[in-house]
């Protein structure tokens, strides 16, 4: 049973952000410094990637582990769980369209989650400089 009534539910999930993540900025920053501009953070491609690298066609996708059910990290929430089941695999089957889509269109698609950039932000950037120089 949910502990806060409908209306304070609803203005905790409001405030939680889609865009601009302190993982995000973290990326951003760190990838920044490494000598990496000349990206787009709300580029008009579908799926609208945290990163999109244009020149290089590279978007960059940084996943919640609760939204896009990391295999990690997720932990499945104790109510609505039909809601949360239908909403969380949405997001999912989403992620697999926009990455099909991407690559058909000749861009490149690497998603990290949030666990991974927490951990290890140079692990991730190396994983991105690699498909950088390839392009």
């Amino acid at each position: 049973m949910d502990n806060l009534t409908k209306e304070q539910r609803c203005l905790c999930m409001s405030h939680i952000k889609s865009r601009n993540t302190k993982v995000e900025l973290n990326f951003r920053k760190y990838v920044w410094g490494k000598g990496f501009k000349g990206y787009k953070i709300n580029s008009k491609i579908i799926g609208k990637p945290d990163l999109y690298f244009s020149k290089k066609k590279i978007a960059v996708f940084i996943d919640g582990c609760f939204w896009h059910k990391c295999p990690i990290c997720f932990v499945k929430p104790k109510t609505k769980n039909k809601y949360w089941d239908v909403k969380i695999n949405n997001n999912i089957l989403r992620d697999k369209k926009i990455n099909m889509e991407l690559n058909n269109k000749g861009i490149s698609v690497i998603r990290f989650w949030e666990h991974e950039l927490k951990k290890d932000i140079n692990k991730c950037y190396i994983t991105f400089r690699k498909a950088y120089e390839k392009q």
